[in-house]
């Protein structure tokens, strides 16, 4: 149960890295692993005392100094504006993405811009934040952006008539659009950002025992607590878990790879959903209007 191990040994000296949704679960085990490496870590995280306080842990296990916490709220497009334009302004280079951050499972929640909650934060918050951030990128090339997924995208299907869930919401239906949008952002993103030696990665970082699921545990009918409570002893750690997001940020053979969808530290096809190029585009439109890029704005992602 375990999965897959990245290897690489790949030094980071001299790179930044910024990981959203840093303070807990794997985004914290994957930036301990990065700044062990010698990255400079950025950690984007909304609670800024958690934050502060994941930042000393990961100081202490990595023995490194360069971790810094900025303030990010996904479920804010203001907020996300805002975090893009401090990293634009205090910082040289950015070297990998790691768009880690999500919730799964809530009740019929709503951002702050009127978005339903997990497609806001899971898919919107990060679209934008990669399109802001993506100058920074290029300049660093080759540089790379991690989008963590789900095999629950296999379940998903994108509603793009009803793509805020409001005539009929169920928190599971929610989840598997969003992370369906992960691995469909990531595909178009590859084929806009070819030729400027910035790479895509979708993963599945396995089931693990974070924090993501508290939505979903005490929601769950008694007998089945019962019945899962035994089987969440086989699940993955963070730091198992955390491994396929190092893997695609680190290995050192997937620099040509872009696009692609991995599972316990190997390249996995994806749902046929999830490699439906037509819907890909589709779904990048309708999200660059959802957040307010103009057509100009979001095709220029495609200028080399």
């Amino acid at each position: 149960m375990a999965g897959g191990v990245c290897h690489s040994k790949v030094r980071l000296d001299g790179k930044t890295v910024l990981i959203t949704g840093s303070n807990t679960g794997i985004g914290k085990e994957t930036a301990v692993d990065l700044a062990r490496r010698g990255a400079r870590v950025i950690l984007a995280c909304r609670d800024m005392d958690r934050a502060n306080k994941a930042a000393e842990d990961i100081k202490k296990s990595s023995g490194s100094e360069n971790v810094v916490v900025k303030k990010l709220d996904l479920a804010s497009l203001q907020s996300v504006r805002q975090l893009a334009k401090d990293v634009l302004a205090s910082e040289e280079r950015l070297d990998i993405l790691i768009n880690n951050a999500g919730i799964m499972s809530c009740p019929k929640w709503q951002t702050e811009d009127g978005f339903e909650m997990q497609f806001g934060v899971n898919h919107l918050g990060h679209f934008l934040l990669t399109h802001c951030l993506l100058d920074l990128l290029k300049k660093s090339a080759p540089s790379r952006i991690v989008n963590v997924s789900s095999l629950a995208h296999e379940r998903g299907q994108i509603f793009f008539d009803d793509i805020n869930l409001e005539k009929n919401y169920l928190p599971w239906k929610s989840y598997s659009q969003s992370k369906l949008a992960n691995v469909l952002f990531t595909r178009e993103l590859a084929n806009k950002l070819q030729g400027t030696g910035v790479t895509t990665y979708s993963l599945h970082p396995g089931v693990i025992r974070t924090e993501l699921g508290r939505h979903f545990w005490p929601g769950m009918p008694l007998w089945k607590r019962v019945v899962y409570t035994p089987l969440m002893l086989l699940i993955k750690s963070p730091t198992e878990g955390a491994q396929t997001t190092i893997y695609c940020a680190v290995e050192e053979s997937l620099q040509d790879q872009s696009g692609l969808y991995y599972s316990d530290c190997a390249p996995k096809t994806p749902a046929p959903q999830g490699r439906d190029d037509e819907a890909a585009k589709k779904l990048w439109d309708l999200s660059a209007s959802m957040v307010g890029l103009t057509s100009s704005q979001s095709d220029q992602s495609e200028e080399q």
